[in-house]
């Protein structure tokens, strides 16, 4: 069995939970910052006892350093009240060490190191961390001035303790800080996730409001029952639901439209079929008014077709997902080929229709060309010539054209009519679904220029109407129907495409 290939894309996005993160970033720094006041505590505990040490052991080394001092000849001769004093602690070893002036030795421990920094100042009792006998200590030293060789150098006095007592200190008050902290830490753990949890209480009671809601109310939510920092989340919420509110008024609208647009010529089916019935039960059987009510019915469900076709080429173009994977779309091409399609309706109304622009088979590349969905730019491109053609009466003209414009970077789609024209005051209006202009008695559907600005309007393309020719006595002459598209997104997307 072959190996399954690796998965190359990236995986389903984890959802994150708010709770979850906000209580990490919370205990996080505390978990953070416990090792480091354990660290903390233990310098200061070490500081903590090492002062009362300190202090005793520079006693003994003063008391030690007066006795050498005053004594006449018997430096290493110690009173016994001090030697049993040195030598009575049961925790810790004390160590001294008694060196001439010349630096010889002359009682107390030879292995206790001499300090590095040499003779200081006499009677100043100084201390640093040292080891003798392969364990650490603290010793105290003085450099003392003997009366007896004023002339000489000062003798050294050292006396060394041990650490037990120190530590044993240290630790003591390690326990006294630190244990509390483990009983304290999961206590604080347990009140942030209180708090937290009371704290996005609200959002719940949100959530709760929003789900009792029945699915037709769109009514804003009360932004004063929301806490501060999720009004503006809110808002937009309501603003969403407004543009929601908005939009399903709008399909309401055009639903009913529709069903009143749709139910003339459905209504003239029923009554042809229903006359065509009585004729033929009344005994009348002349074909050419048989034919006649058949022509009628043929007539009529062929504008019922079309509303059809019309009201589902208005859902494709206000379908957004079609434009997710756009595409390359040759506009000499559809132009041209809406054209072939119209031409033996034009033929039936003896309507010139024609064309003007590059030839497809022979435009190169720079030729006109935008990004979209191709089959919405030649439902754009369909509409355009037959509202053109609906419009123009028997011997009149149709043209389209095709043409790049360089200075303002769009390619141009135009198509221009010899029909009534529309009123300046008009031309805005007639992109409504269902809307007719005034004075015009051609059956159609009203749906032809709301589907061209749609399909426009995702192509981010710009529609402008006009006069075909200039008006004679405020009667307008035609009618000149452009839609510019953006042409520069397409050479930068097909530079960025994958092989280009």
């Amino acid at each position: 069995m072959p190996p399954k290939p690796f998965a190359t894309g990236p995986g389903p996005r984890e959802q994150r939970s708010l709770f979850g993160e906000i209580l990490d970033w919370m205990l996080a720094p505390l978990l953070m910052l416990w090792p480091m006041s354990v660290a903390l505590t233990w310098l200061v505990a070490e500081n903590i006892a090492n002062r009362p040490f300190d202090h005793a052991l520079r006693e003994t080394a003063r008391a030690l350093a007066h006795h050498i001092a005053s004594s006449e000849g018997a430096m290493g001769q110690l009173p016994g009240v001090l030697s049993e004093f040195l030598r009575a602690d049961n925790v810790d070893t004390v160590y001294f060490q008694v060196l001439g002036t010349r630096g010889e030795y002359v009682s107390g421990d030879r292995e206790l190191p001499v300090p590095d920094d040499g003779p200081a100042r006499p009677g100043e009792v100084l201390l640093r961390n040292d080891e003798t006998h392969h364990e650490p200590v603290r010793v105290a030293y003085v450099w003392v001035q003997l009366a007896s060789a004023p002339d000489d150098g000062p003798a050294l006095v050292q006396v060394a303790e041990t650490l037990n007592k120190r530590s044993q200190l240290a630790t003591e008050i390690i326990k006294g800080v630190i244990l509390p902290q483990f009983l304290i830490l999961p206590v604080a753990v347990l009140l942030v996730w209180l708090a937290l949890s009371r704290g996005i209480a609200p959002l719940s009671e949100l959530q709760q409001r929003i789900r009792r809601r029945r699915s037709d109310d769109l009514s804003p939510i009360d932004e004063r029952e929301a806490p501060e920092e999720v009004a503006p989340l809110v808002r937009s919420i309501n603003d969403l639901l407004a543009r929601l509110d908005q939009s399903l008024q709008t399909q309401k609208h055009f639903l009913a439209d529709a069903a009143h647009q749709l139910k003339t010529p459905l209504a003239g089916l029923r009554m042809q079929a229903e006359l065509a019935q009585r004729e033929i039960d009344a005994g009348q059987r002349d074909p050419q008014e048989l034919k006649k009510s058949l022509r009628q019915i043929a007539r009529s469900s062929q504008r019922a077709a079309h509303m059809v076709n019309q009201l589902l080429s208005l859902a494709r173009a206000e379908n957004q997902g079609q434009l997710a994977h756009r595409h390359e779309v040759p506009l000499a091409r559809i132009a041209m080929d809406a054209v072939h399609e119209f031409f033996p309706r034009a033929m039936e109304k003896r309507i010139d229709l024609g064309y003007e622009g590059p030839d497809p088979e022979q435009a190169d590349a720079r030729g006109p060309r935008v990004l979209g969905n191709p089959l919405l730019v030649k439902e754009l491109a369909r509409n355009l010539v037959d509202n053109a053609i609906l419009y123009t009466p028997e011997g009149g003209t149709v043209t389209v054209r095709m043409y790049n414009d360089p200075f303002g970077q769009v390619s141009v789609l135009q198509v221009e009519d010899t029909g009534p024209g529309i009123p300046e005051a008009e031309r805005e209006k007639v992109f409504q679904p269902f809307y007719r202009a005034l004075g015009t008695d051609v059956d159609g559907s009203g749906l032809g220029l709301a589907i061209v600005r749609e399909i426009a309007q995702q192509h981010e393309a710009v529609v402008v109407i006009d006069d075909a020719r200039p008006a004679v006595d405020g009667q307008s002459r035609g009618t000149r129907v452009t839609v510019r598209f953006p042409a520069e997104a397409a050479a930068a997307e097909a530079a960025r495409a994958p092989g280009a």
